[in-house]
């Protein structure tokens, strides 16, 4: 998504997949506390998506944000028609009270928001200052793209390369400043996973994405539900033992372009990604306009919501 830290026990060699060592659990977010740990974000989209972000009170009368058997429902509005020219459809943004620099971030989720027309739904991490102090996009796609596309977003001068083991992803703009275009065009890895994104990952039961963040790196693996890591189910993760890793940058300054990082999840509609390309995609011959297509098909958008089983956050 364009738009406190504690310390690690160790460094890794440069741009490697790290060691065997023992993780420390920092932070559990889960239908427990999540209410508490995370502040709905009632803002003016700075993405300029056709979105209306409501406040917590709203959301929750309305539906969108609940905990619902144990689990976190953040969806959007999927009954009302809109004005194409007024406030966008209404969704949720929410983020973490707590800032992290550097630590190992496990989502275990049951279903994250399918593949729709208009549709920018993202899960990602970004520093107070952007594009100073970084955003690591974990989970993000755009209408119908079966792909994620995992980005980070800096100031100008970090350059990514793929680190020593190498990644099962695609990059799709290798040796890229990740701060060119002021920080909004990023260095992207495309996760070729057909069970990895969106309604091809729900309908496999869903499961669990993992980033870990040093001064040496950013590694993300994408797990499906049958397929979790014993040591993550267990509570003792070992990233060593997880075979390669869907995105794995090294090659940067990481301590100097990521810092302070929040959690944060929303969904958007059309805006500078989703609406920038619609034109080349199959979805303009349903409707020519994003922003018409997102305010008159609420019906298209009963499946994009993300049901959160739980973020995990070790040092």
């Amino acid at each position: 998504m364009l738009s406190r830290s504690f310390t690690t026990l160790g460094l890794l060699a440069f741009g490697t997949i790290p060691a065997t060592r023992a993780y420390t659990l920092q932070t559990t977010y889960n239908a427990g506390n999540w209410m508490s740990q995370f502040t709905v974000e009632a803002i003016a989209d700075p993405t300029d998506g056709f979105v209306t972000y409501l406040d917590q009170g709203d959301a929750e009368a309305q539906g969108l944000y609940s905990i619902t058997n144990n689990q976190v429902y953040i969806g959007v509005d999927h009954t009302n028609t809109y004005n194409p020219n007024g406030a966008g459809r209404n969704s949720v943004r929410l983020q973490s009270n707590q800032a992290y620099t550097h630590g190992l971030v496990i989502a275990d989720f049951a279903y994250i928001p399918g593949n729709d027309c208009g549709s920018w739904p993202a899960f990602w991490m970004v520093g107070p200052n952007w594009p100073n102090d970084g955003e690591i996009d974990i989970i993000e796609g755009v209408n119908l793209n079966s792909y994620d596309t995992i980005t980070l977003h800096t100031a100008a001068g970090c350059t990514p390369s793929v680190g020593s083991g190498g990644q099962s992803g695609t990059s799709t703009n290798p040796n890229t400043d990740c701060g060119a275009g002021g920080g909004y065009n990023g260095c992207s890895v495309q996760n070729n996973n057909p069970v990895g994104y969106g309604t091809p990952f729900d309908a496999n039961g869903g499961g669990v994405y993992a980033m870990l963040w040093e001064s040496s790196g950013i590694q993300i693996w994408n797990f499906a539900r049958s397929a979790i890591p014993g040591d993550i189910t267990s509570g003792n993760p070992n990233p060593s033992g997880w075979g390669t890793p869907v995105a794995n940058f090294a090659g940067c300054n990481f301590d100097q372009y990521f810092q302070d990082m929040n959690i944060v999840f929303d969904t958007d509609f059309c805006g500078q990604w989703a609406g920038a390309v619609w034109g080349s995609s199959s979805c303009a011959s349903i409707n020519p306009s994003c922003n018409a297509y997102v305010a008159s098909e609420p019906q298209s958008f009963g499946n994009l919501y993300w049901l959160v089983n739980s973020i995990k956050v070790y040092q």
